[in-house]
C-alpha cells in the first residue's frame, strides 16, 4: 500500500514540480535577458510607486482582518519579496487584500490570532500542492457571474466590517452580521469626530483627479492629511497603535502553537483561504496578462502563493494574494521585471522603520474611509450592469445567490451554491432540443428523374438539433404527430451531440411503429459519438446498415427499396 501511495503521490509531485521549475527557469532567463541599469531604474521607480499605493492598503487590510496594521505591513513586505521573486509573471504584485477579511474575522473569533497563522500556513500548503499538480485551470470552471457575486459579497462584508472604525463605536460578535445586530443591545452612539474624518477621506478619494492619482494615490494623501489634522488638533479618535519596527514581531507563528486539534479544526477555513487566494491571484494574472500581452504561468503562480503563505505566519503575516490594484499600478508605472515587487517591498520596509511612529497615529476612521471606497470600487460594476440591463435571468440568479451566500455563510459555500446554480442552468440550456420538419422537394434539388421524384413524393425530413437525452423524450415521442401523409422519413441528425438510453428506447418504439405502418426510415449525418449509441442500443441493427447515410442529399439520390407495407397516413 505504501509503495502504491509513493508512486501516485510523491513521484507525481516530483515530476510535476520538475516540469514547473524547468519552465520557470527558462522564463527567468528570458525575462532578464539584456537587463541593464536603465531597466533597473524603471523597476525601482515602478516599485516605489506601487509602495505608495500599497502602504495605506496594507495598513487598512491589516486592521480589517482583525489582526493589526503592523501585520498588514509585514505581510506586504514578505509577500512582495517572496511571491514576486517566484511569481508566474513579472507583473504580479502580492500582499494583503480585503477579500480575506471575512474569513479571517471568523477565525480570530474562534481561534485567536494563532488560528489565523495556522490557517494561513495550511492554505499555503494547499496552494503549493495545487501548483505542483497543475490545478491552476480549475478556476476557469467557475462562471463569471459567480465570481462577480462573491466579489460583491466580499465588498459588502468589508464595508460592514468598518462600521465600528468609521463611526467610532464598539460591537460584539464573531461575524459581521452579528456585530451589526449587536448595536441593538449595545446602543449606537457615533463619535462625530471619527465620522467627519471618515467622510473626508471618502470624499477626497472620489473627487481626487484621476490624472493626479496616477502620480500620487489619493488614499495616501487623504490619510496623510487626516493624520496631520488629528495630531495637530489632538483629536479624540482611535488610532492604529504601535507599528513594530521588526520583521519578527512578538505576535507570530511559533511551532509550539501548532497542534493536531487546531490543524484539524482549521482545515475548512484554510481551504477557503486557499480557494480565494487561487481565484484572486489567477484572475489578477489573467487581467494583467491582457494588459501586457504576457500570459501568466498559473502553476508557477500557485507555487509562489503557496510558498509565500507558508512563510508569512512565521513573520506575523496574514494571508496574501496577488492584487489587481497593485499589479495594474506596477504595469502602468513601467515595470519590466519581477524586481518591481521586490523594490515595492523595500519601500514599505523603509517606511516601517522611518515612519513607524507617525503611522501609529493614523486614525482608524481614516483607514475605514479608505476601505469603504475600496469596497465600493471592488464591485465589477460594468459586469453587474451588463447582467442586469440585458436581463440574463440565470446570470442574475447566480450573481445574487452567490453574493448573499458570501455575506450570510462563507466563501466556499457561496462558490458551491453559485456553481451548482450555474450547472443547473447549463444542463437546462444544453438539453434543449429542436426538431424542424420539411417536405422533400426534388425539383429544388434539380432532380428530374421520374423514378426518384415518384419515390420521394411524400417524403419528409426531420432536422434534429441538440442532445437526445432523458429531458427530451417527450419531444422525440411527438415526432409521429408531424408526419401527416408521409411515407418516407429521413432523420437529419448532424446536430445530435449525444443519445442516451431514454431516447434510444423511445426511438426503438417509434421504429417498431414505423415498420408496422410501412414508413420508410433513414438516418443521415450521424456524429461518431451518437453512432456509437446506435450500435450499443441495437438501433443500428434494427434499421440496417443500408439505411444510414452521410447526408440527406445522398439518401435522396439513392433509389432505396420500399418497405413491404406502405401507408399514406399515420
Amino acid at each position: 500500500m505504501y509503495f502504491v501511495y509513493k508512486i501516485i503521490f510523491f513521484d507525481s509531485m516530483k515530476k510535476g514540480g520538475f516540469i514547473v521549475f524547468s519552465t520557470f527557469r527558462k522564463e527567468l532567463k528570458q525575462e532578464f535577458k539584456g537587463y541593464n541599469g536603465a531597466i533597473l531604474a524603471k523597476d525601482a521607480m515602478a516599485g516605489l510607486t506601487v509602495a505608495a499605493v500599497a502602504l495605506p492598503l496594507a495598513l487598512a487590510f491589516g486592521v480589517s482582518s482583525g489582526a493589526d496594521a503592523g501585520a498588514g505591513l509585514v505581510t506586504a513586505i514578505i509577500a512582495g519579496i517572496v511571491m514576486s521573486v517566484l511569481s508566474g509573471a513579472y507583473y504580479q504584485i502580492s500582499g494583503p487584500t480585503g477579500a480575506m477579511a471575512a474569513i479571517l474575522m471568523s477565525i480570530i473569533a474562534s481561534y485567536g490570532l494563532d488560528g489565523v497563522f495556522v490557517a494561513t500556513m495550511l492554505a499555503g500548503v494547499f496552494l503549493l500542492l495545487a501548483g505542483i499538480f497543475h490545478l491552476g485551470k480549475m478556476t476557469s470552471f467557475i462562471p463569471a457571474p459567480v465570481i462577480t457575486g462573491f466579489t460583491s459579497g466580499i465588498a459588502v462584508i468589508i464595508a460592514l466590517g468598518q462600521v465600528d472604525n468609521f463611526f467610532g463605536v464598539t460591537s460584539q460578535g464573531s461575524s459581521t452580521l452579528e456585530k451589526i445586530l449587536s448595536y441593538r443591545t449595545l446602543g449606537f452612539s457615533p463619535n462625530m469626530t471619527a465620522v467627519v474624518i471618515g467622510v473626508f477621506v471618502m470624499i477626497f478619494m472620489f473627487v481626487f483627479p484621476k490624472k493626479w492619482n496616477a502620480v500620487v494615490p489619493a488614499s495616501l494623501i487623504s490619510i496623510i492629511l487626516a493624520t496631520a489634522v488629528s495630531i495637530g488638533m489632538n483629536l479624540d479618535v482611535a488610532v492604529v497603535g504601535e507599528i513594530p519596527k521588526t520583521l519578527l514581531p512578538e505576535k507570530r507563528l511559533l511551532f509550539s502553537a501548532i497542534s493536531t486539534d487546531k490543524v484539524t479544526g482549521l482545515i475548512a477555513p484554510a481551504f477557503s483561504i486557499a480557494i480565494l487566494g487561487m481565484i484572486e491571484s489567477l484572475l489578477c494574472g489573467a487581467s494583467a496578462g491582457r494588459m501586457t500581452g504576457k500570459q501568466l504561468n498559473s502553476d508557477q503562480e500557485l507555487i509562489a502563493q503557496g510558498i509565500g503563505n507558508v512563510i508569512l505566519p512565521f513573520f506575523g503575516g496574514i494571508p496574501a494574494t496577488a492584487a489587481i490594484a497593485r499589479t495594474s499600478v506596477a504595469i502602468k508605472s513601467g515595470a519590466k521585471t519581477r524586481l518591481t515587487g521586490v523594490f515595492h517591498a523595500v519601500g514599505l520596509l523603509i517606511s516601517m522603520f522611518l515612519l513607524g511612529d507617525v503611522m501609529s497615529k493614523i486614525p482608524l476612521a481614516a483607514l475605514a474611509g479608505v476601505l469603504m471606497v475600496t469596497a465600493f470600487r471592488m464591485n465589477e460594476w460594468i459586469a453587474i450592469n451588463y447582467i442586469l440591463s440585458h436581463k440574463f435571468k440565470g446570470a442574475m440568479l447566480e450573481y445574487i445567490a452567490t453574493m448573499l451566500a458570501t455575506i450570510l455563510f462563507d466563501l466556499t459555500t457561496a462558490i458551491i451554491i453559485g456553481v451548482l446554480i450555474g450547472l443547473i442552468f447549463l444542463v437546462v440550456q444544453l438539453s434543449h432540443i429542436e426538431i424542424n420538419y420539411e417536405n422533400v422537394d426534388m425539383a429544388r434539388m434539380k432532380v428530374d428523374d421520374p423514378v426518384l421524384c415518384e419515390r420521394y413524393n411524400n417524403a419528409r425530413v426531420a432536422y434534429i438539433t441538440g442532445p437526445m437525452i432523458f429531458a427530451n423524450t417527450q419531444t422525440v415521442a411527438d415526432i409521429p404527430n408531424h408526419l401527416q401523409n408521409c411515407d418516407t422519413l429521413l432523420f437529419s441528425m448532424r446536430g445530435v451531440s449525444n443519445i442516451d438510453i431514454s431516447c434510444a428506447q423511445i426511438m426503438i418504439e417509434l421504429l417498431e411503429d414505423f415498420q408496422k405502418r410501412g414508413i420508410d426510415v433513414a438516418v443521415c449525418g450521424l456524429p461518431t459519438r451518437a453512432m456509437e449509441m446506435m450500435h450499443r442500443s441495437g438501433l443500428y441493427d434494427m434499421l440496417g446498415e443500408e439505411n444510414f447515410y452521410w447526408s440527406v442529399e445522398r439518401a435522396l439520390l439513392t433509389n432505396r427499396p420500399l418497405p413491404p407495407i406502405r401507408k399514406t397516413e399515420i
